[in-house]
């Protein structure tokens, strides 16, 4: 399965996008949701498919959503998660050298 996806940043929080199907945008996500994300910020536009990899989420978990309910929502990673603190600290050692 391939989708066309139009992706938004949350102006409230940092690290929150909201995936959407470009050709339906923002018609099927709830206005409750709408209203605790913000006004969404136009972030990129990405065609979606199986095999792309995706930063912090399953690219098959964004499409199944997408098709099941109209938008996959990103929730910014935990500051105190563990796989986190791996990853900047990986970041961090690769930026000292």
């Amino acid at each position: 399965m391939k989708k066309i996806c139009t992706i938004y940043r949350s102006p409230k929080k940092e690290g929150m996008y909201l995936y959407v199907d470009k050709a339906e945008d923002l018609a099927r996500v709830p206005e409750a949701l709408l209203k605790k994300f913000g006004k969404p910020e136009h972030a990129m536009v990405l065609l979606l498919h199986p095999e792309r990899k995706l930063a912090r989420v399953n690219v098959t978990q964004v499409l199944n959503a997408i098709g099941e309910q109209g938008f996959f929502l990103q929730m910014p990673p935990s500051a105190s998660g563990d796989e986190y603190m791996k990853e900047l600290h990986q970041k961090n050692s690769k930026m000292g050298g």
